[in-house]
């Protein structure tokens, strides 16, 4: 018996020629498409496990959150009213106790409404970097997603060895690289270019090339980016990556944000690929000299580019159409209008976002032999009349609350807004009962109407010491080297 079949759907393929389907049938079997094609009269009256009527719906490929954080996912709402410097201190606090186990309760919560709230909304791949992952990967491979992960690498700002650090790395990759069916992939995660020595971005580049594995970093996201790249005598960011190694096609950079056109030049010439998370930094931003990630000189270079949520409780919104809405609305206000194409924009969120994490050949778009992710849409509502410009509908007006059904492998996670690999009201309950335990255990205070943060000698005394007053010197001694042409 056929596992799945869809008919009379409004189909969207983001296949090689772009193909649509108005009323189309796609079969699916063993977790791959079998048959896609117009619909004939006997797919109406065709037996399978699962029949899902297609009329008034639209079929998508899953759509692929590039670049994520997911442990603090039970704190949305808590950090909407923060400065970004106080943000900068809470957030360092945070990592430091869950470096230290100190809230594995709260990750694990985390990861589980996480997860909940991408399936709802239509994403099926994510690829995350945790500090504590190997909590998160039972979450994620029970719950049915696809998911590229692994553990955050930071000599600079951890008060741990780098071979620690790097023989935790090798271990997780040994133990979860191509597990739950191939659904989980692990990653080496290299924080970003402020907080790593040559050293340790040396030892991550051997460890990648060792096990063949995506290497998923932050690069470029500040202003100052450069500074520690010229402390580990590289001409600049990028350039260090190739001088270790890295600048590959098994580089993941995600914001990019203050590159200039050389640099997409040579991200480029790598086959190297872009995470793109507008809103966190729509949200965040850290200053106001930099010019936005310069998205019109990416697509001109034919860069790949996938779209991410970065730390979605930062922006407190967890919906990636909104990412590809928000990617047009700030490239415009930059640069004037149509600096990008509905259909592009749709092309980031599903088979470039695929391909930024190499895994196009299994996931990103709707074609025979493909595994089948997918997520249906209802259309039939106001919001999507007239039917016209699918793209545009796509990249404007969908939103997460229009998915009703998500498959991924082949397997039904939703169907009919019912989630199906999990219990939504334990998870609503171990959530509400983590952050009550984190308010009791930390000094926050969190409410209907808000929150309020730690007392000042709290914050003082839970700050770790060493890294980031490392992180400080080394950047103040290298900027005061580049002023005087030291």
């Amino acid at each position: 018996m056929i596992d799945v079949i869809i008919y009379d759907a409004l189909i969207v393929t983001i296949d090689e020629k772009y193909r649509i389907y108005k009323s189309g049938t796609i079969v699916i079997n063993d977790g791959r498409v079998d048959t896609i094609r117009s619909t004939e009269p006997d797919d109406r009256t065709t037996e399978a496990e699962w029949v899902i009527d297609g009329t008034g719906k639209l079929v998508l490929p899953g759509l692929i959150n590039a670049h994520a954080h997911l442990e603090s996912s039970a704190l949305r709402g808590i950090y909407s009213d923060l400065s970004y410097s106080e943000l900068l201190v809470e957030m360092t606090i945070l990592c430091q106790k869950l470096a230290k186990n100190e809230l594995d309760y709260l990750a694990e919560a985390g990861v589980k409404l996480a997860a909940l709230n991408f399936i709802r909304n239509g994403i099926t791949t994510v690829c995350t970097m945790d500090i504590r992952p190997e909590l998160g990967v039972p979450i994620l491979g029970e719950f049915g997603l696809r998911a590229l992960t692994g553990p955050l690498i930071s000599d600079l700002f951890w008060d741990e060895s780098i071979s620690r650090q790097l023989s935790r790395a090798e271990a997780f990759i040994e133990t979860y690289h191509e597990t739950y069916n191939g659904r989980i992939q692990a990653t080496v995660c290299p924080h970003d270019d402020m907080t790593l020595t040559r050293e340790m971005w040396e030892l991550v580049a051997e460890t990648a090339q060792n096990h063949d594995v995506v290497v998923h970093t932050h690069l470029l996201e500040d202003s100052i980016s450069n500074l520690n790249a010229r402390a580990n005598k590289g001409e600049d960011s990028i350039g260090l990556l190739d001088d270790v190694g890295l600048l590959n096609d098994q580089l993941l950079a995600a914001h990019f944000r203050t590159a200039d056109e050389d640099d997409v030049r040579r991200i480029v010439d790598a086959d190297a690929s872009i995470a793109h998370c507008p809103s966190v930094f729509a949200y965040w931003s850290p200053d106001t000299t930099c010019e936005w990630m310069p998205l019109p000189t990416l697509r001109e270079y034919d860069a790949t580019v996938g779209l991410g949520l970065d730390d979605h409780y930062y922006h407190d919104n967890n919906d990636l159409f909104n990412e590809a809405r928000q990617t047009r609305l700030m490239a415009n206000h930059e640069w004037t209008a149509n600096q990008i194409t509905s259909r592009e924009l749709v092309r980031m969120l599903t088979l470039e976002g695929a391909q930024s994490l190499s895994i196009e050949d299994q996931t990103g778009s709707i074609e025979p032999n493909k595994k089948a992710d997918m997520v249906i849409l209802d259309i039939d509502n106001p919001n999507f009349r007239p039917l016209n410009n699918i793209y545009s509908l796509i990249s404007n007006t969908a939103t997460g609350r229009d998915v009703e059904t998500v498959i991924v492998d082949g397997t039904v996670l939703m169907h009919d807004n019912e989630v199906r690999t999990m219990d939504e009201e334990e998870i609503f309950h171990e959530v509400d009962e983590a952050v009550e335990r984190y308010t009791e255990e930390t000094g926050w205070e969190i409410t209907l109407t808000g929150s309020n943060r730690p007392g000042t000698l709290s914050n003082v005394l839970d700050l770790p010491k060493r890294g980031p007053a490392h992180i400080v010197s080394r950047l103040a001694y290298q900027s005061i080297k580049d002023h005087f042409s030291l």
